[in-house]
């Protein structure tokens, strides 16, 4: 569950860059950072004074929130009733912070999530609106949530507020030692939850009676929820002086500006020990004093009640440099739903240099950086040899500071670059501090560079005159208002030795060139941070460390996704940049398989250009455009193949409905390479000579069907040579037929002779062709053209050679004195799910080899089949052909490499359990047609674009073969039974929407007698297989599925597993005298030997 915000604002100070924030709100919607139902409103609100506090900028920012939706519902003046049924959020981005210029909202963590939908940097405001949306204010009443960004908050997924009867305001509390307390904010509560009073830096005294029975105490954490009621009342005061002057319209009135805090007054009046008198009287000046009246009348009548989250914690985010680097280099609490990492979003040349208990989030470092424990490096693009001792925090340093760095054996210092704006003038600034130094301490009791001041100025020759004006009171001198970070010089351009220096002051010229500099104080440089600047300098380095992990993934061969990274290089326009990266290591690799995932990776960034719409992404991918670039590739000049399609591609860039024809004709090269890719299992195709047999003579082949019992999909290029692949096979007869064959016998006329057949070798003539020139055969590789099988098996096993100059009847009476005819047949309908065309390519191959006089080992059959369906182009896999040429029950395994082979492993079984499996084991036929082809290219796609998801199922496919394999040698129906039914979870993961409606009622028909069940095959449609608890259980199963509605015209059938193999027979020459294929018969004139 998650919370559906109607509005999301996030306030910034004045001169904040509102619009930049405003930017990244956006981002983060496009992305899918902001739950499943993104709100309709996204406000980046500055505060319409300098100074306003977070009291001030929660009114302004409902009092805007409330106009958006006033205006929204049709309204012409702002009404407090559209906040009856709203869900609001404000996020506070509060003060500056010392160690991320765009504040501590946007502070990064050493984060990575890889099941976020876009990739991107996880800022502490991503983690808080995770927080907010899926945790703390699930099954909130209506009303406004205000939150805190000045910390970092820690909350178990189930967090146990109850709202049942809720009125009024509930602070949320997180419990926290007494030690933790004395300089934080704790609730004290009577028994029924109501909060008595807010204690800040109390006492020990008042602290211990906060606590309770484990001793821990409720601290405040920045978290408060309005309901309804109390968010109209607090709206209600944005028109009474002086609380006007909080909002953007008080100013425009020209009401004089007022500072108020949201806990101390407005939260505050609401606690039941706190008397009238004593909360007027503790505003500071008169206008605060009349402003917690107002605020008293509206809302005091409201209860306030806590709700402290057990679990829970809470790390404010001090301005201690020791406190920063401690939070981003120790793992949150378990019940945080983050989880933190050495590296994050970063490309780190020899990341055996970054020790244990280090941070690294969004840098590129190159070469030999060693990064010790205890050391944080954030926003940096560094080249080597560097060293960073313990202690240190690193950010926003380019690589031309790298130079400056070599040398310098950092250790204990912050050392930062930042992004300023002089009027309109950009320029870069550096500033180096100390691990252990108070920014705020008189510098007569603190340290610089970790140093007492005077130790500093002896060292560096600096007088106390250069940082700090004669007239600036000694209190007043401190490291906030030192004057010591360079800006801008009048002759010479300033970089980071114009700080480094003060490390190691060795010469007097650095000191010169120092004091020459136009220098600024932290103080003075904190209004001209160029937030803006800063944002898109991060941005630039995320997608540069992007384009190398895009690079060390492709060449890596590494199971890494890189279609989030896809998605947010479009989201933020990088996507130029990362195609260049792609086309680079397509035309680079060296290797089909890689540039073929390059590919595929370009087809995800354009279809993801076309931002869901210009039609689906499976279709056509024949354009003549597109022609020459293909041709390179079928050529083997990848190189060239892949400039050619860069060429092409821009001109397809103008709008949805090109990049996605663009996208087709991409997935149409990477297809061409997993084709040559697959072909390297040719060199496992070994053919002898054989008797050619007479003319006139037929060489008939009959094939049994396959199950797939478990492990499919991971026979399937590109997956089973780049994971591996494991698939258990039965080969079956149907209704005690062989279901599939061929026959070819040579004839005198030069010519090809095609035949379909019905389901029997006696049938009638379905389709006939007559092929007597090569450019009949030219459309052998469209797997729709008819007879593109067969024409493709002449070819594929070279009876006739295509492309050839020597025409195709001077081939054949050159070769053979004369043509060849070739019947074919299945009993099985289309879309069986059975395996059928890859057996009936097996049994033609077959058939014409030993027509043709040569002879083929299963193996080689089984690899033949495999090069036969890449030049048709259906792309297959193995499991088919392994099913049904090799006899019985086996397993297949592919490694993960190339060549590509297949080995087959017979699982020997307890003895008679091959009758018990025939009787256990039955087909029902569905009635529905399964669409194969749209299935496997999603399949593949999900493949290459290695979500998650597919990669674990990939895994789980592979496992779970091996344990059916064992279940099978076992004799264990019940454990073969939940393999099926675990293989057809994973067939669905694999292939969504492969289990139509009517199937699913079947199967829920069927589910209390059986074992297991699972469609064959890819599924959606064909046929079902059953084992059956009790035996022999055709006419039970339906009786069964004839009471039950909706499954439309179903059949069931009898199987029993084939253990003799497929027959190849050389008979007569007359037809008719063909044995059934049916029939066993040990008639073999001519057989394969199977391997």
């Amino acid at each position: 569950m998650a919370a559906e915000w109607s509005v999301l604002v996030l306030t910034c100070q004045r001169g904040g860059c509102v619009s930049a924030f405003q930017r990244e709100l956006e981002a983060r919607r496009l992305r899918g950072g902001l739950g499943p139902r993104p709100p309709p409103l996204l406000l980046a609100v500055e505060d319409p004074w300098a100074h306003l506090g977070s009291g001030g900028a929660t009114l302004n920012a409902l009092l805007v929130a409330a106009e958006h939706l006033s205006a929204r519902a049709g309204c012409t003046v702002v009404t407090s009733d559209v906040l009856k049924e709203a869900h609001i959020l404000i996020l506070h981005t509060g003060r500056d912070f010392s160690f991320d210029d765009c504040g501590r909202a946007f502070t990064c963590l050493p984060v990575e999530e890889p099941g976020a939908a876009a990739e991107a940097l996880v800022c502490n405001l991503d983690s808080l609106l995770g927080t907010m949306t899926h945790q703390l204010c699930v099954g909130s009443p209506p009303g406004v949530w205000v939150c805190s960004t000045d910390m970092l908050l820690t909350v178990p997924s189930a967090p146990g507020i109850d709202w049942d009867g809720f009125q009024g305001v509930r602070v949320i509390a997180v419990p926290g030692s007494q030690a933790y307390a004395r300089n934080h904010g704790v609730y004290l509560t009577n028994e029924q939850g109501l909060v008595h009073n807010i204690i800040y830096k109390g006492t020990e005294a008042q602290i211990q009676q906060c606590a309770g029975p484990d001793g821990t105490v409720p601290l405040v954490c920045g978290v408060v929820f309005f309901s309804s009621d109390a968010a109209e009342q607090l709206l209600a005061t944005h028109v009474i002086p002086p609380l006007d002057a909080c909002t953007y319209m008080g100013l425009d009135s020209g009401a004089p500006p007022i500072q108020l805090s949201l806990f101390f007054d407005i939260v505050l009046c609401m606690a039941g020990g706190v008397t009238e008198q004593d909360f007027v009287k503790g505003g500071g000046d008169t206008s605060v004093r009349n402003a917690r009246s107002v605020l008293w009348a509206a809302l005091h009548a409201f209860p306030l009640s806590m709700a402290c989250i057990p679990n829970a914690s809470y790390d404010y985010m001090t301005t201690s440099a020791s406190d920063h680097i401690r939070s981003l280099t120790l793992l949150p609490s378990s019940a945080s739903h983050l989880c933190f990492c050495k590296t994050a979003h970063s490309h780190v040349d020899q990341p055996c240099l970054v020790e244990d208990g280090s941070s690294v989030t969004n840098c590129l470092l190159e070469g030999a950086v060693r990064l010790a424990a205890s050391s944080v490096i954030q926003h940096c693009h560094l080249q080597g040899p560097l060293e960073i001792g313990p202690g240190c925090l690193l950010s926003g340093l380019t690589v031309g500071s790298s130079s400056a760095l070599q040398g310098f054996p950092l250790r204990d210092v912050v050392l930062q670059g930042h992004h300023v704006r002089l009027r309109d003038l950009p320029c870069r600034v550096f500033t180096l501090t100390g691990r252990l130094d108070d920014w705020q301490s008189p510098a007569e009791r603190a340290t610089y560079l970790n140093m007492p001041w005077a130790e500093f100025f002896h060292r560096t020759g600096i007088r106390e005159g250069d940082v700090w004006d004669a007239e600036t009171p000694q209190g007043s001198r401190c490291l906030l208002s030192a004057r010591l970070f360079p800006v801008l010089h009048a002759q010479e351009a300033l970089g980071l030795e114009d700080v480094l220096w003060l490390l190691a002051p060795v010469a007097s010229e650095r000191l010169a060139r120092w004091r020459a500099a136009w220098r600024m104080s932290w103080q003075e440089l904190l209004p001209c941070l160029d937030k803006a600047a800063e944002l898109g300098a991060r941005q630039a380095l995320f997608f540069l460390q992007g384009q190398h992990k895009v690079r060390r993934v492709l060449l890596g061969r590494q199971d890494s996704s890189l279609l989030p990274l896809a998605r947010s290089a479009v989201h933020e326009g990088y996507h130029e940049a990362v195609l260049g990266t792609l086309d680079e290591v397509a035309s680079t690799a060296g290797d089909a398989g890689i540039a073929a995932r390059a590919l595929a990776c370009i087809a995800e960034v354009l279809g993801c250009m076309a931002r869901g719409e210009g039609g689906l992404r499976s279709g056509p991918a024949a354009n003549r455009e597109w022609a020459s670039a293909f041709g390179r590739l079928e050529s083997g000049d990848i190189a060239g193949g892949v400039r050619e399609l860069a060429a092409e591609r821009q001109k397809w860039m103008s709008r949805p409905a090109l990049l996605v024809r663009a996208a087709r004709h991409y997935e149409g090269a990477e297809q061409i390479l997993v084709r040559q890719a697959v072909m390297s299992s040719c060199q496992f195709v070994a053919v002898g000579q054989a008797d050619l047999p007479p003319l006139g003579h037929w060489v008939q082949v009959a094939c049994p069907a396959r199950l797939d019992f478990s492990g499919g999909w991971s026979d399937t290029p590109p997956i089973t040579y780049e994971h591996g692949g494991a698939v258990v096979d039965v080969a079956v007869l149907v209704d005690g037929c062989w279901p599939i064959g061929a026959r070819v016998r040579r004839i005198s006329e030069p010519e090809l002779r095609l035949i379909s057949l019905g389901g029997t070798p006696q049938s009638e003539v379905v389709a006939e062709l007559v092929c007597r020139e090569l450019e009949h055969l030219q459309d052998y590789c469209q797997p729709h053209a008819p007879g593109a099988l067969l024409k493709a098996a002449f070819i594929c096993t070279q009876v006739v050679q295509f492309p050839s100059q020597k025409p195709l009847q001077a081939q054949l009476m050159e070769s053979f004195r004369g043509g060849f005819e070739v019947h074919t047949w299945s009993k099985l309908p289309h879309g069986s799910g059975l395996g059928t065309s890859s057996i009936l390519a097996g049994a033609v191959m077959a058939s014409l080899y030993r027509a043709a006089g040569k002879a083929a080992s299963t193996e080689s059959l089984i690899h033949a089949v495999l090069h036969l369906e890449q030049r048709l182009t259906t792309g297959g896999g193995w499991q088919d052909q392994v099913g049904g040429l090799v006899p019985g029950i086996k397993i297949g395994r592919s490694k993960a490499q190339l060549p590509l082979r297949v080995e087959v492993e017979e699982i020997q079984v307890p003895d008679g359990f091959t009758q018990t499996l025939n009787d256990h084991l039955l087909l029902v036929y569905t009635g529905k047609t399964r669409l194969a082809r749209n299935l496997l290219q999603d399949v593949v796609r999900n493949w290459y674009a290695r979500l998650p998801s597919a990669v674990q199922n990939a895994d789980a496919l592979v496992s779970n073969a091996e344990e059916c394999a064992q279940a099978l040698r076992q004799g264990n129906l019940p454990l073969i039974g939940k393999c099926l039914d675990c293989y057809w979870q994973q067939k669905k993961c694999m292939a969504p929407g492969c289990e139509p409606l009517a199937v699913g009622r079947m199967m829920d028909a069927l589910r209390p007698y059986a074992y297991g069940q699972c469609l064959a095959g890819a599924g959606g449609g064909g046929f079902l297989y059953v084992l059956t608890r009790a035996p022999r259980q055709k006419e039970a199963l339906h009786r069964i599925l004839a009471k039950t509605e909706g499954l439309g015209n179903f059949s069931i059938h009898s199987v029993e597993v084939d253990t003799g193999g497929f027959s190849v027979k050389v008979v007569g020459c007359d037809a008719e005298d063909c044995a059934c294929p049916g029939e066993h018969t040990a008639v073999k004139a001519f057989a394969l030997t199977h391997s």
